[in-house]
């Protein structure tokens, strides 16, 4: 027998790691050389036995591969920290170690009570990628609720499963037939279900579903990491926003007790709003309006503009309500209050999102602004009582020490030597309240500083001694602003100049009397002085107790007829009158005047005979007619 004929063969053939197909040849070779039966016999027992022992080898190179690669995925799961990136991992490796056309796993869904589909590897059915399986349906919902693994090598025939039309329409258009699936297992739970499945069918040998099965015990391992390790770093992320936040408060209460800190030495020296807005400003950035209670502006520290004034009174009063500065927009409103009294508000663009601490800066620059206006307002008051007591001491009684008095005046900067002209507001300036008597007169001695005079509340009326020569002007102004203020009709009567102390009392009395005369005349809401009144406002001021009432039955009785005959017929009879008299009773110069034939002025005089009676033209009858016509035309100046 040639050795090529022994058994030996076989050994050469497992050492070269041949073929199982190779392992014919010795046979095939002895029967060739015609080898008796027993010899045939003897090495178709050692084919059997190399066989054996090929197949031995070959499963343990594949359980040698297999836990290679189990060993490879450990590993490779052990350096993936994101889960997307760990079930990819997980399912690749799956299709590659036991050599399927498909591997894809499902998760558990608690809040649904279903397993879907959660990563999918060679698939290429968008609907099997979409699938979602009830418990116990189908083979995967089968695994995910028994715990159990399940394999079939036909899954559309197999008749073990609850077959759904959703299900086995997702399978068939992926074209799976064979299909493995193991449960992913943390402890006693399952958290889902790994797959490998062919296109064709195929028996899963127990080696394979015991490779599976440990591929999905280290993917359930990763898994449970995976998610630990992205709680861990949730967790990591909240405690580093919360120290953020620790550390952005701790600064924003620095910055609130370093602002509190500024706000308290600007009132202990002295500062003004101007200051509190800027130091607002360097903490908080941004740029700041300061507003007073009638919308002015207080101070202005950067590039801001007024709000419009129906956003900024609503805006306001939510601050007032809630005790809180709110925000509106871009802006930032805090009232500005002491008590129930309103005061104005501060009004701030800031260039960033303010936190609860820097709301509270603002809001404590609100109070200190109104501790600074409130004080302010304290010294113009105690102010405006010394400027009232000079001017009450010059108006109300004779003048016994001229030089002190001019003193006092130049220590409130008021030249008494020079010009002034004295203003007396009426009654209907004030109205019944107190509060509204106290707003009038601060008013007035606002009115008056600022233009370096002062004002003086005196017997029921509020006057003001203000620089200048010019009485009526004066008058009219103080008529004017002042109703807009109290939003009501202002009278105020005025004279001068006057210069030196000695002379102020009498032109306050001439300014009383010229106030007096405007109402005896109807004139109220208006400003005149003495002058512009003339002998008829001396003489109304004369007679000033006998009011309104007297002075319109005396126009009644003297030219009442002529001014009704006026009114009812368009006639120019009173007109006639007063030319007649300006021009020293001459016809001819009184037609001339009137742009009229002499006979049309004689035709009209005769008519106020009739109206007045024929002793109209007697010396003392035309006195009150002439006297009558002058107060007419000054109760109208209109006219």
């Amino acid at each position: 027998m040639s050795v090529m004929s022994s058994p030996i063969e076989f050994l050469e053939l497992l050492a070269r790691e041949a073929a199982a197909v190779e392992f014919e040849g010795p046979l095939v070779a002895a029967r060739s050389a015609g080898l008796p039966a027993d010899r045939i016999a003897e090495l178709e027992q050692a084919k059997v036995v190399a066989l054996r022992v090929r197949a031995l080898l070959e499963r343990r190179r594949r359980r040698e591969t297999e836990l290679s690669g189990l060993y490879d995925t450990a590993s490779d799961l052990a350096g993936l920290r994101d889960s997307d990136d760990v079930l990819r991992a997980i399912v690749h490796r799956a299709r590659n170690l036991l050599g399927a056309d498909v591997a894809y796993m499902t998760l558990n869904d608690d809040d649904r009570g279903d397993t879907y589909m959660r990563v999918t590897d060679g698939s290429v059915s968008a609907r099997f990628q979409r699938l979602r399986l009830p418990m116990g349906a189908g083979l995967g919902g089968l695994v995910a609720q028994s715990g159990t693994p399940y394999v079939t090598a036909n899954y559309d025939e197999d008749e073990r499963f609850h077959h759904t039309g959703e299900i086995d329409a997702g399978v068939r258009e992926e074209g799976l037939v064979a299909i493995l699936g193991v449960p992913l297992r943390l402890g006693s739970t399952s958290i889902g279900v790994l797959y490998a499945a062919n296109r064709s069918a195929r028996p899963f040998a127990r080696e394979e579903v015991a490779l599976l099965v440990s591929l999905a015990a280290h993917a359930a391992v990763a898994i449970d990491t995976a998610r630990l390790l992205a709680e861990t770093r949730a967790a990591l992320a909240e405690l580093s926003a919360a120290n953020t936040t620790i550390r952005a408060h701790s600064a924003s209460v620095e910055r609130a007790a370093a602002a509190h800190d500024r706000m308290t030495a600007l009132v202990l020296r002295g500062g003004g709003v101007e200051d509190v807005a800027a130091a607002v400003t360097d903490v908080l950035g941004g740029a700041l309006l300061a507003l007073d209670a009638e919308g002015r502006l207080l101070a202005r520290v950067g590039a801001i503009d007024e709000p419009e004034r129906t956003d900024m009174v609503e805006a306001v009063a939510a601050s007032r309500t809630e005790g809180r500065s709110v925000r509106r927009g871009r802006l930032w409103y805090a009232a500005v209050v002491a008590g129930a009294e309103n005061l104005g508000a501060l009004v701030l663009r800031s260039d960033d999102e303010l936190v609860d601490a820097d709301q509270r800066i603002l809001e404590r620059a609100a109070l200190v602004t109104a501790l600074l206006l409130l004080f302010r307002r304290t010294v113009a008051e105690a102010e405006g009582r010394v400027r009232g007591e000079l001017l009450d001491d010059l108006i109300a009684r004779p003048v016994a020490d001229p030089e002190a008095l001019r003193s006092r005046g130049r220590r409130l900067g008021v030249d008494l030597d020079a010009p002034h002209v004295l203003v007396a507001v009426g009654d209907d300036a004030i109205a019944a309240t107190g509060q509204a008597r106290q707003r009038v007169l601060s008013w007035a001695t606002t009115y008056a500083s600022t233009r370096g005079g002062l004002a003086a509340a005196r017997d029921g009326r509020v006057v003001l001694m203000l620089p200048g020569s010019d009485a009526g002007t004066a008058a009219r102004a103080v008529a004017r602003d002042l109703s807009r203020v109290t939003g009501r009709p202002v009278t105020a009567g005025a004279s001068g100049p006057a210069t030196g102390p000695a002379s102020l009392a009498t032109t306050f009395r001439e300014a009383d009397r010229c106030l007096t005369a405007l109402g005896a005349l109807g004139r109220t809401g208006q400003g005149a002085s003495t002058a512009e009144l003339g002998f008829v406002g001396l003489l109304l001021g004369a007679v000033s107790d006998r009011g309104d009432r007297d002075v319109a039955r005396f126009l009644t009785d003297t030219v009442g007829p002529v001014v009704d005959y006026d009114a009812r017929r368009g006639t120019a009879l009173v007109r006639t009158l007063e030319a007649y008299f300006g021009v020293g009773g001459s016809l001819a110069r009184a037609a001339e005047q009137l742009h009229v034939h002499v006979n049309t002025v004689t035709q009209r005089l005769d008519r106020v005979g009739q109206l007045l009676g024929a002793d109209w033209q007697r010396p003392e009858r035309a006195l009150e007619v002439q006297l009558a016509l002058r107060l007419h035309r000054l109760r109208d100046p209109a006219r």
